[in-house]
């Protein structure tokens, strides 16, 4: 596993996962703002329009994310080399696109102009994440190879950090004409691709659940929602689960609304299994940050704090974690639920959308059975197989410290100096040096 994660490291997949990050965080207030401004809620236009402005640049804002992101030190520069790969190799693309004959098909003179600019647009519309995340790529790698760039003297004004736009626009050129002269093979692509996703029902859903929750312990889960959220299907112009979903595409939400009986039900409900299962010693200081993780997990969707508290420690019972969300998302498809979100499956992203959603209100017993088949799978695989997670670290084993002796009245003359001090807190854990032997001089010890 180690050596996965040092090739995941060289190839710098976990950082792009990372990155990702960046342009992600600006959907919460996209999705707010498009959902304030519709006329089911506060029925103002501009609002809407801003939150819709977002959702239209998303490859614009990958470009800048994923760049910084990937630069050293997150600097700018590399920001604007996204910015600059991304629109020629957009821009280019838009105009190397061929348009079927039969999209113009007995049009002339401006309707003819029309038609072929809107089918353009809309064509390179679709690849508008892809290819924001790929001129990221590559003007974040640039601005580490060339950042510091020492030209000839007559060209110096030109190195540096300032000949990373220009590398990034030259890069730009390539992504263009992959995408224009490529786009009959790009769009059959993508096409066959939403189809064999879309069209493997129960299946496929039950598999991104599972694969979403394995990979968090690399950081791919990132790359692998963003296939699903931004580029799968195709509604009005609008691709991925998550856009469509806003866009209003009513067949849109399968790919979120199973987080929901997971994030803001089960793992709320593990919490407290983990309190029940706690030492009756450790139960208060493990408590209050357990009821936080569940708080955070159901207002918003954060899940990470709590999946780490038993990822490494209990492998198993995170395998059950990663089927059940799996099951979830079979669960909530089978009874027509459509659930959308900006951010995560949290009680916030619920409460806003509902207006949205289709029949959510079937989350509430769904919701329900997850928090009791939680509770009931985590207590009973902790007690039977005495995990040793969260609130059942094994006591540590104490020593007696110099100072101790001393405190006790236990000189260098005394003739027992193993001998247990008067209280407990005169206890102190064994010295570094002394680690390798302590074991067997504890039990030694405890027989005098």
């Amino acid at each position: 596993m180690r050596d996965r994660f040092s090739l995941f490291e060289r190839l710098g997949v976990q950082q792009l996962g990372r990155a990702l990050m960046l342009p992600i965080a600006v959907l919460p207030v996209a999705g707010l703002l498009l959902r304030l401004g519709q006329p089911d809620l506060l029925g103002i236009p501009f609002i809407a329009a801003a939150g819709e402005a977002i959702f239209t640049n998303l490859g614009l804002i990958f470009a800048i994310g994923v760049a910084v992101g990937l630069a050293r030190e997150n600097n700018g520069a590399a920001g604007l080399a996204g910015v600059v790969g991304f629109l020629v190799a957009t821009q280019g693309a838009q105009a190397l696109v061929r348009v079927p004959p039969e999209v113009i098909a007995g049009l002339t003179g401006s309707a003819l102009e029309a038609a072929s600019t809107s089918y353009k647009i809309k064509a390179v519309a679709k690849i508008g994440v892809p290819a924001g995340i790929l001129s990221g790529l590559l003007a974040g790698g640039l601005y580490n190879r060339y950042s510091d760039l020492k030209l000839p003297e007559f060209l110096s004004f030109f190195g540096g950090r300032r000949f990373v736009p220009i590398a990034a626009g030259i890069a730009g050129l390539g992504l263009a004409l992959v995408f224009g002269l490529g786009w009959p093979v790009l769009e059959a692509g993508l096409d066959g691709l939403s189809r064999a996703v879309l069209s493997s029902g129960e299946a496929g859903l039950f598999l991104y659940g599972l694969l979403n929750r394995v990979l968090i312990i690399t950081g791919l889960h990132h790359i692998l929602n963003n296939v699903a959220w931004f580029i799968l299907g195709d509604y009005h112009g609008a691709t991925g689960d998550l856009k469509r979903f806003f866009a209003g595409d009513p067949t849109a939400g399968g790919f979120m609304a199973g987080y929901f009986p997971v994030m803001m039900f089960g793992l709320p409900a593990a919490c407290l299994a983990l309190y029940r299962a706690a030492r009756p010693a450790r139960r208060a200081a493990v408590g209050g940050m357990l009821l936080s993780m569940a708080l955070t997990a159901f207002l918003t969707g954060v899940t990470e704090p709590i999946e780490f508290t038993f990822m490494f420690a209990a492998p198993a019972l995170y395998a059950l974690h990663a089927v059940l969300t799996g099951l979830a998302m079979v669960v909530m498809d089978l009874l027509g639920v459509k659930l959308g979100f900006t951010f995560s499956a949290g009680l916030v992203d619920y409460v806003v959308n509902f207006g949205k959603a289709t029949r959510p209100l079937l989350l509430l017993p769904v919701g329900a059975a997850y928090f009791a088949l939680y509770y009931t799978v985590f207590i009973v695989v902790i007690r039977r197989f005495d995990l040793s997670i969260l609130g059942r670290e094994a006591a540590p084993v104490a020593v007696v410290s110099a100072q101790a002796v001393a405190a006790g009245g236990r000189g260098a003359a005394s003739s027992r100096p193993w001998a247990a001090p008067a209280t407990s807190a005169q206890w102190t854990p064994a010295p570094p040096a002394f680690a390798w032997c302590w074991p067997t001089t504890a039990r030694w010890m405890r027989r005098r």
